[in-house]
């Protein structure tokens, strides 16, 4: 049985069972207990901040700044400025953008992209095999790369955009719907479960923009390309071999098939793209009765959310979902198969015929994206990542050896030290290192042998391998500080600050309810920031405030007594969860939240983060989510994803919803949101 048919909240994308059962202090605790010198709360609606560093970190007011210039016009912080009319709420099933702009869809699910170039068919009658060759579903986490990056060019006029698809819609994905195993002899026909693996994975899309300024796909191209549930992969970094790995189709355990749940993502320094592994728990199911604590953790069980284990052929690449004890080695079955799942996966678009890479030193746990720090030329390589799901972490990795541009390459992900975030009381935080190498993680697990560490009995780790596969374990023995939903992050390219959201969490009791989040069953979130110590991101130490609160009119984050923003009508909205800073160092902020009132439709806000001015740029169609967003270098043309719409958006004239990519211009040909 299909995890929906015992839970309806498995169809819900928002849905992420809570798994942490340790006591490390939540962020809450930690939030309140720091706040309860110098906090005010403003309002039945208020929230409140009293910053122990000042209105705000190093670096973020200082307006003469002319670091960082990447793009556009002006520098520094005149970069940051938000020079459009903010549109309000909508419940339109259309996407909205302010007066001067216009929005157009693209590239919607089901477009022809590979091989014989099938077309949509509106009717769902398009095979396995069709979808195979045409852009996936539930479009996410998406990068503009310059057609000439690889030669060091920057072109705004032609390029490979490339994105991932987190999940699908079963309904509109067939003819008829899903046929359900349970109602079909337990067994689910096999081409409607090749469709739905296909619909899962990345596009990557060679465009071109025409001289009457459209954008159209570059049919023949031999970029586009179809990474799927069931592409060959490599496992890469200090877990290939390892022994938790083996599985019948990789006995010695450095290759798998496919990457599922991709939900945000990250372009590398050198040109790559690294696609995240977030729910992909859900796909597996094991009619083990002592589960292995990997799977304890991130809450592998009985069932599986799309049962593709019963596929009627039997075939080996569906049957591997079924991760119960079958043979008698694990080379013999599939017991280990969800343990070649949770990782960031590099692919590299310019060259179609490279395997992806599961890069396991950075964790395995329920990835929202990669964001990378600066790359400097002979320092570390440094990125971050969310784990989105509530009561979770966030995380950092150094690389171990040094970044030089003329050599850079995914060999600098492999070796280097995983570390977990602390917030501490005083505004400050450490970075947790997960290796078996240092002092204190190696006494934290000597300390915890023989216990309980959450609902999972703690007897070691055999390896750093063993360190990586059990992630969220290692972290919860580290110590690290439990977040409401970390999700996306991003870099301030004038100040070097790390951004975050955390986008709600549901499952905050009354008991738990504190001056940082005044509202029990908190689902409005807000968003936090950190500046390394001294502006180095490979630091082992920072200072950390609130950027914003999100919520309804009125909701406020004040620092030191003074409100630094009050929400209003122009800029309400909840449950921050797409971030990025476009390349002069605006910040874009996503919503994956209520559609009631008064948020309605979810949107799309930009923000100055000088001066924490917020404004609403742009509101999606009915039911959708707001979901990944990029710019061309030149940031006159904006890619943004609309994920999961209801009723017969983009067309009117199909009964079926398409997720799709909707380009934002100026209809003076000028910068995007300036």
């Amino acid at each position: 049985m299909a995890k929906q048919d015992i839970d309806p909240n498995y169809l819900d994308p928002n849905y992420e069972p809570a798994v942490n059962h340790t006591e490390n202090p939540t962020f809450a605790s930690v939030l309140s207990a720091r706040m309860n010198r110098r906090v005010v709360m403003k309002g039945s609606v208020g929230a409140a901040l009293a910053s122990l560093m000042g209105a705000s970190l190093v670096g973020c007011s200082d307006s003469d700044s002319d670091s960082g210039n990447v793009g556009g016009s002006g520098t520094g912080a005149s970069n940051t400025e938000l020079g459009f009319k903010p549109v309000a709420v909508s419940t339109e099933n259309r996407a909205v953008v302010p007066e001067g702009y216009t929005a157009k869809s693209f590239v919607p699910w089901g477009t022809p992209l590979t091989g014989s170039y099938p077309e949509y068919r509106a009717d769902g009658t398009n095979t396995g095999a069709d979808q195979e060759q045409q852009v996936g579903m539930h479009h996410d986490g998406v990068h503009f790369f310059p057609i000439d990056q690889k030669a060091g060019g920057n072109s705004s006029t032609e390029g490979l955009l490339v994105m991932n698809h987190e999940y699908i819609n079963q309904g509109a994905l067939h003819a008829d719907g899903p046929t359900r195993a349970a109602d079909n002899g337990g067994v689910r026909p096999a081409d409607e479960v090749r469709k739905e693996i296909a619909a899962h994975g990345v596009s990557v899309i060679h465009i071109k923009q025409g001289t009457d300024g459209e954008w159209e796909v570059v049919h023949g191209s031999p970029f586009n390309r179809r990474v799927t549930g069931n592409t060959a992969m490599d496992i890469r970094g200090p877990v290939r071999g390892f022994e938790k790995l083996i599985t019948k189709h990789s006995p010695d355990a450095t290759e798998t098939r496919g990457t599922l749940n991709n939900c945000a993502m990250g372009p590398t320094p050198w040109g790559t793209y690294l696609t995240a592994e977030e729910n992909w728990h859900g796909y597996f199911a094991t009619a083990d009765e002592t589960r292995p604590r990997e799977y304890v953790r991130h809450g592998v069980d009985s069932t599986s959310r799309y049962d593709w284990e019963l596929a009627d052929n039997g075939a080996d690449e569906y049957l591997r979902f079924n991760v119960s004890t079958l043979g008698a080695t694990a080379a013999d079955d599939y017991r280990n198969e969800a343990n070649t799942y949770g990782y960031m996966v590099e692919i590299d678009p310019f060259t179609p015929e490279s395997k992806p890479q599961k890069r396991t030193s950075l964790g395995r746990f329920g990835h929202e994206g990669v964001i990378f720090a600066p790359a400097v030329e002979g320092q570390p390589l440094v990125c971050y990542s969310g784990d989105d799901s509530r009561f979770e972490y966030i995380y950092k990795f150094v690389s171990a050896q040094p970044y030089y541009a003329a050599t850079a390459g995914g060999y600098l992900l492999d070796t280097g030290t995983l570390y977990v975030a602390r917030f501490n009381e005083d505004g400050s935080g450490d970075w947790l290192a997960l290796s078996l190498e240092d002092a204190d993680f190696a006494a934290a697990v000597t300390a915890a042998q023989g216990t309980t560490v959450g609902n999972i009995a703690f007897d070691g780790f055999s390896s750093q391998a063993d360190v990586l596969v059990n992630t969220r374990l290692a972290a919860d023995i580290a110590g690290a500080t439990p977040m409401d939903r970390p999700e996306w992050g991003a870099v301030d390219p004038n100040t070097g600050e790390v951004y975050f959201t955390l986008t709600n969490n549901s499952q905050r009791t009354e008991d738990q309810v504190d001056a940082a989040n005044p509202i029990a069953e908190n689902r409005t979130g807000h968003i936090i920031r950190w500046m390394e110590d001294g502006g180095d991101h490979s630091a082992d130490s920072f200072m950390w405030d609130i950027f914003v609160f999100a919520g309804e009119q009125g909701t406020e984050t004040v620092v030191d007594g003074e409100a630094v923003v009050t929400l209003d009508d122009t800029n309400i909205f909840n449950s921050p969860d797409g971030l990025w800073f476009d390349y002069n160092g605006r910040l874009w902020i996503q919503t994956d939240g209520s559609d009631a009132a008064p948020y309605q439709n979810n949107m799309m806000l930009a923000a100055n983060p000088v001066t924490r001015e917020i404004k609403r740029f742009f509101v999606g169609p009915q039911g959708c989510e707001v979901t990944g967003v990029v710019t061309t270098p030149d940031t006159r043309t904006m890619f943004v994803n609309i994920q999961h719409p209801d009723g017969n958006w983009p067309n009117s004239a199909e009964s079926r919803p398409r997720d799709a990519t909707v380009i934002v211009t100026r209809d003076d040909g000028g910068v995007v949101g300036a």
